[in-house]
């Protein structure tokens, strides 16, 4: 800041001391006035207009700071004046103090220091001073020039009252001289510390003039540092708006305060009561104490009389009764049979009650539902339980079961609910391992349900066997089966296992015995209902043997569909279309016959003699051995020169052609052309006793490729 801002602000401080302390403009002493000081009122150069921060009202606050400085001047002129009437002679003093502290002895050096810049603040004030004190009157010059106010001043203590000359002298004395040492305090400090002690006279000048409010620090500040102090980012508000919230926030307190005071009051209150009820109640047990240790001495002039009489409470018993007693239950309400909720031997059942009664258990009854009309004598089962479910064990697989449920408490039992039929899961299946036919590509397998109602349906679980000595498995399911065969389209050169699942509205049964389905040929069984009574099946099951043939037409038990003139056997049917291909091991001395027929070829009749079968005849001759290729009793004239001992048939569906050939050296011996209406069985007979022994499951080897 320049020179002529901080003289300027160090007379203002100076000023503004002297008429906050209501004390009259005192001139220094002489040496001051050599010097040539003059002091300002601040209104000269420190206007509320220079530090203006709420531009929006400038008009008005322009007006107030004008009309303020005129009664300011007014005042501080009066209060001259009187101290001039008073007769006190404050420049005396101020000598007589700075005598007994030392300062005289500084003066000269720091009038030195403060000459020219004194000057320099005369010369350029002096103008607005002289305008300023025309309308004001309360400036007073402490230079050499000022001699005419002292002796204005000296006169007018002159012209004070005689009468009242003695006290108000006494009093104005003592004022004075209160007033005066703080100003000399001040004024000596200023000229002690020097250029410092201005900025110091300076600050506490500015905090005097605090204008606004800080609401970040919650303190009065100026104008001046909200603009270039340290309050220069804060939030400010103007002194009368502040004290207006501060005066509400204190009113808001005082509410609180007094709405605690009444509550304490009402506490008070309240102790009182209670202190008052304990006293009295204190005060009765004396008196009664006292009067229980008192002997009296009663005497009944009459006897009482009293008449025994019975009252009879069994009417207040059963009223008490009535009100106490709990109803019984109302009936439960059972579920029907959720799915999956059983298995072969176990079944949950589940029920409800649909009132507000106490029950403290439920007595559930169940028994076998039967189709026989002597149902009703079939044992009843009984089981108390505390929920409202229960699991039954120990059932009999895929059986329904007749459940009713009551609730019972003190008061008895209730109804019976309504009756509700469960079922429990089926028993696994059993998989015909005899009947299963495959090919390279699909697979038929048959089982049977061991249970005697009848299931929902089926599921087929079948895995891929990858690497058999790990185990490792690929698993897919085929469900909703409705009978007890599946037809299956597989993976050639694969091998599967297979198992069965019986489902049913109580659940699924469990696995049944695997079985393992190889896809490298065609699979089939030999029929054991087809067999003539002489032809015996080996405990492989692909081995037919004939021990005598002397009487074919026996009295032996046959089936209705046995072979009964040759001795002969079906295999299973082949229902896969495609390539088919088996091979049959014979005995060079035996004679038979080997191919396929339909399902309603006669049984009475021989192999290759009708229009259904299609078969090749060996028959040992003297001179040689015959082959016959027969159908409907014709065969065409072919000589093998080399009796085959391994037979290979190749039957093709999709060629409609039948093919025989000499599996040893890889020769095609004949092959039937014929279009083939339904699917056929492969079919055996011994003419002569002897052994045949059948090959499934071989690939077609490459050698059968006809052109």
């Amino acid at each position: 800041m320049s020179s002529r801002s901080g003289s300027a602000r160090e007379y203002e401080t100076s000023d503004r001391s002297l008429g906050l302390s209501a004390s009259p403009p005192v001139p220094e002493s002489s040496e001051t006035e050599a010097e040539g000081l003059i002091f300002y009122h601040m209104d000269l150069y420190g206007s509320k207009e220079r530090f203006d921060i709420f531009p929006e009202e400038l008009t008005g606050q322009e007006d107030r700071s004008l009309g303020d400085m005129r009664r300011e001047s007014a005042l501080s002129s009066e209060k001259f004046q009187r101290s001039q009437e008073a007769g006190y002679d404050l420049e005396k003093e101020v000598a007589e103090l700075a005598k007994m502290y030392g300062l005289d002895e500084d003066r000269e050096k720091e009038l030195e220091l403060l000459g020219g810049h004194l000057e320099m603040v005369e010369s350029r004030w002096l103008p607005a001073r002289t305008e300023k004190a025309g309308s004001q009157g309360s400036i007073y010059n402490a230079s050499k020039s000022s001699s005419p106010v002292k002796d204005q001043s000296q006169s007018t203590k002159q012209q004070g009252l005689p009468g009242e000359a003695s006290h108000d002298e006494d009093e104005s004395k003592a004022r004075a001289e209160d007033k005066a040492k703080s100003h000399i305090g001040s004024g000596e400090g200023l000229s002690s510390s020097g250029m410092s002690d201005e900025w110091n006279s300076q600050a506490v000048s500015e905090e005097e003039a605090a204008d606004v409010f800080c609401s970040t620090c919650k303190m009065p500040i100026r104008a001046f540092d909200k603009l270039f102090g340290e309050h220069k980012d804060h939030e400010v508000a103007q002194l009368p708006s502040a004290v207006e919230s501060e005066k509400e926030e204190i009113h808001k307190n005082m509410c609180k305060l007094e709405e605690q005071i009444a509550q304490m009051e009402n506490f008070a209150s309240h102790l009182e009561e209670i202190f008052i009820t304990v006293e009295a109640a204190v005060t009765m047990v004396d008196r009664l104490e006292e009067f229980l240790k008192k002997e009296v001495d009663l005497e009944l002039s009459t006897l009482p009389d009293f008449e025994e009489r019975v009252i009879d409470f069994s009417e207040v018993e059963q009223l008490m009764n009535s009100i106490n007693t709990i109803p019984a239950p109302c009936a439960p309400v059972i579920n029907p049979q959720a799915p999956n909720t059983a298995t072969g031997t176990s079944l949950r059942v589940c029920w409800g009650l649909f009132s507000d009664d106490t029950v403290e258990c439920y007595q559930l009854c169940y028994k076998p539902v039967s189709n026989e009309r002597h149902s009703d004598e079939q044992a009843e089962h009984t089981l108390k339980v505390k929920e409202t479910y229960c699991t039954i064990t120990n059932l009999l697989p895929n059986t329904q079961y007749e459940f009713w449920v009551s609730a019972l408490n003190a008061s008895g039992i209730s109804p019976p609910s309504e009756r509700a039929v469960y079922v429990t899961a089926p028993s696994p299946p059993t998989i015909k391992s005899k009947k299963i036919r495959s090919c390279e590509n699909a697979a038929l397998v048959c089982w049977e349900s061991r249970d005697i109602n009848p299931v929902d349906s089926y599921t087929v679980e079948l895995s891929k066997l990858t690497d058999e000595e790990n185990g490792d498995t690929i698993t897919e399911s085929i469900v909703g089966i409705p009978n007890c065969e599946v037809l299956i389209h597989l993976q050639p050169t694969q091998s599967y296992r297979i198992c069965i699942r019986a489902l049913n509205l109580g659940g699924s049964s469990e696995r049944s015995e695997p079985v393992l389905i190889h896809t490298t040929g065609t699979y089939f069984c030999l029929n054991e209902d087809t067999a003539h009574p002489l032809l015996a099946i080996l405990d492989d099951g692909f081995t037919i043997a004939c021990d005598e043939l002397e009487n074919p037409e026996c009295d032996l038990p046959v089936y209705d569909n046995s072979f009964t003139r040759c001795i002969g056997i079906l295999g299973s049917l082949i229902p896969f279309p495609g390539k088919h291909y088996w091979e049959v091991e014979v005995e060079e001395d035996t004679e038979y016959r080997i191919g396929v027929a339909f399902e309603n070829t006669p049984r009475h009749g021989y192999l290759g003699a009708n229009n259904s079968s299609w078969c090749m005849r060996h028959i040992i001759t003297p001179s040689r051995h015959k082959y016959e290729f027969l159908h409907s009793g014709m065969t065409p004239d072919i000589r093998i020169t080399i009796p085959p001992r391994r037979i290979g048939i190749l039957l093709d569906y999709e060629n409609c052609r039948l093919s025989f050939f000499n599996a040893d050296i890889a020769q095609h011996l004949y092959a039937f052309n014929s279009h083939f209406q339904h699917y056929v069985h492969p079919c055996f007979t011994l003419e002569t006793p002897g052994i045949l022994r059948i090959h499934t499951g071989i690939a077609i080897p490459p050698w059968t490729a006809l052109p």
